[in-house]
């Protein structure tokens, strides 16, 4: 009897933030090892159809770096990076497209469909949801043209509105088209952002493969934007995580309510974070 008492308070604590985001968008990008591990895989297919039950509207932004790079060797070409990014020829960028927009895109949408939900698949290309410029990026103190790769500078919501209205889960392949049409690889953490903003989501949460900021080897369950700022400044959070802590600013400043950095190797990650007191990562908050 006493775990059918656990399961019932489990979902009493729920109800609450349950009723906080109904009708609300999250914005989740999803990558890492949230997409290698089969258990994972499923397990976050189901908790999308979850939030997408009890009202809440998911967005999917989707990554694919060591599918990309599976095909790359496969097909004799060298996996070669430059500051953190995909250094992307003409040909490397047909490739990852084929397999952001074709394999990944569409192997989510059937596992969120298998699930119990209905989810539509898409890249920065469809409706124009996204437009890119061209960067260069920064490799050892150089800046450096690493080919096909660039940043959002603006998003057309209205196809995802459309989507959401007729009660689809859209998923997200990061490709997107400059003014003259031309095709490139976009940062899935940058695309999600960008994609939040323009859709003033509730939250924004950046799945990876650490459990969030630390600091002195402490994890830290709230940051605020002012202290974040202070901890890249003095080195405090440095690597990988500053371009998803800046990620997550540029969100909080242009109108996403909350951001999160959370461990997507553990189990319903998602759920603890949206559905408990405790939480899970690190939630950075403006102030």
């Amino acid at each position: 009897m006493q775990r059918y008492i656990d399961k019932i308070n489990t979902l009493t604590e729920s109800f609450p933030y349950i009723r906080e985001f109904y009708g609300k968008t999250i914005v989740i990008k999803y990558g890492g090892h949230a997409m290698k591990d089969e258990r994972l895989i499923n397990s976050f297919a189901r908790d999308v159809a979850l939030l997408k039950l009890v009202g809440i509207t998911p967005v999917i932004v989707h990554g694919g770096g060591p599918q990309i790079g599976t095909l790359v060797e496969r097909l004799g070409k060298k996996n070669e990076f430059a500051g953190g990014m995909r250094v992307t020829d003409e040909e490397t960028m047909e490739i990852v497209e084929m397999v952001l927009s074709g394999k990944v895109n569409k192997e989510i949408v059937n596992n969120i469909n298998q699930a119990g939900c209905r989810a539509a698949g898409l890249s920065g290309k469809d409706g124009l949801l996204m437009t890119a410029e061209k960067i260069l990026v920064d490799d050892n103190g150089k800046m450096r043209d690493i080919g096909f790769v660039g940043t959002v500078i603006n998003v057309n919501p209205l196809i995802l509105q459309v989507l959401q209205n007729s009660d689809f889960i859209p998923v997200i392949a990061p490709v997107a088209v400059d003014k003259n049409g031309v095709t490139f690889n976009i940062n899935a953490d940058t695309a999600s952002g960008k994609i939040s903003e323009a859709l003033q989501a509730e939250k924004l949460i950046l799945l990876t493969d650490v459990e969030g900021i630390k600091i002195d080897g402490k994890l830290l369950s709230t940051v605020t934007k002012t202290s974040a700022e202070k901890y890249i400044a003095q080195g405090e959070i440095s690597g990988g995580m500053i371009p998803k802590v800046n990620c997550c600013l540029e969100a909080l400043k242009n109108g996403v309510g909350k951001t999160h950095i959370i461990d997507g190797r553990i189990e319903h990650a998602v759920l603890i974070e949206i559905f408990t007191d405790a939480g899970i990562g690190t939630e950075i908050v403006d102030g």
